[in-house]
């Protein structure tokens, strides 16, 4: 388990800086952890996917009353 600073993690996997130091603030990471001011993580890591892929959204400003 080697680690690497959270600017390096998202230079390596092209994510914005912020975006993966708030993911490590919010549990967003397994391996996530502090050390001082700066957020470590494994670099073995992947990066997690929490987009909606099973449809539940879909349409969801459709009323469900609607007549076609």
């Amino acid at each position: 388990m080697a680690l690497i600073s959270a600017a390096e993690y998202a230079d390596k996997h092209g994510k914005a800086r912020r975006t993966v130091s708030q993911m490590c603030k919010n549990g967003g990471f397994e391996t996530a952890m502090k050390i001082g001011r700066n957020w470590a993580i494994d670099e073995d890591e992947p990066y997690p996917d929490r987009r909606v892929k099973s449809g539940e959204f879909k349409n969801w400003r459709k009323p469900k009353n609607s007549a076609p």
